[in-house]
């Protein structure tokens, strides 16, 4: 594994800046795909609803979705300013034309806005995980419907992802999950003592246009996500948790809380 990940860095040390955005984007993908051949993880992907150009809103299990997307879909991620500073997974997520948003900054919120609507014009799926934060992948948070109205903008297409993760014998699997008190090293353990496990990655059909508003456009993402996880049916509304306090902002890894932000005040 560690030496998958100094070839990564290598390829974009070296080979990024003489390729173009198409050979860029198999790169990451085989990269992601030998990542995952390493875990024993076997990838089954659905990805009949697929639309160039188009916002991938996914749920958010673990650090391994990340690799589960790529190696599916190759995509440009939104992600958290912090992620930026992190030492070397911070570089490669910025040559790999990650968006990093700045929480709480109207005049950032803009900037972002065009950047992501630059990408899915060039065609390029741009992966959003709306939750904000990640679960142990038997339920879905809340959605932040603000982070969907860059695509919808820009007249671009919603497409709802799910991302669950089974054992051989088709019992559902929380080992890769990344939520509460769970560190990296502990769940990448989990994942390597499994002799193997099935990750599922299914588009459901697109969203948007019509002049649909975004909490619509997230409420049935969300509802699309649920059935196609085979989740139970989310019950409260997005950006709307049920039963849970406020929050302060999180850090820069996921934790079981959701930092909570309101709607109409959030990053984008």
């Amino acid at each position: 594994m560690a030496t998958l990940l100094l070839r990564g860095v290598a390829t974009v040390a070296l080979a990024y800046p003489f390729c173009n955005d198409a050979w860029r984007l198999e790169l990451k993908h085989r990269w992601s795909r030998d990542m995952l051949d390493i875990l024993g993880v076997r990838l089954e992907a659905d990805l009949s609803h697929l639309v160039p150009g188009s916002m991938v809103v996914a749920n958010h299990i673990s650090w391994l979705d990340i690799f589960i997307i790529n190696a599916a879909l190759p995509a440009a991620f939104v992600a958290k300013e912090e992620v930026r500073h992190w030492p070397l997974l911070g570089w490669l997520a910025a040559a790999n034309d990650t968006v990093f948003l700045r929480r709480g900054s109207r005049g950032h919120a803009r900037i972002i806005n065009q950047e992501i609507a630059g990408l899915l014009a060039a065609g390029k799926p741009v992966a959003v995980f709306p939750e904000g934060t990640t679960t142990d992948g038997t339920h879905l948070l809340h959605f932040h419907a603000a982070l969907l109205q860059p695509a919808l903008a820009a007249g671009r297409p919603v497409v709802p992802v799910a991302i669950s993760y089974w054992e051989p014998d088709g019992s559902r699997s929380l080992a890769p999950r990344y939520d509460g008190p769970i560190t990296l090293g502990q769940s990448l353990a989990a994942i390597l003592s499994r002799r193997r496990l099935v990750a599922r990655l299914v588009t459901t059909p697109a969203l948007g246009g019509q002049g649909l508003d975004r909490r619509t456009v997230a409420t049935a993402a969300r509802a699309a996500i649920s059935a196609a996880a085979a989740l139970p049916p989310p019950s409260n509304p997005p950006g709307k948790p049920a039963g849970l306090p406020g929050a302060g902002p999180s850090d820069a890894r996921p934790t079981g809380t959701p930092s909570r932000e309101p709607e109409d005040s959030a990053v984008i």
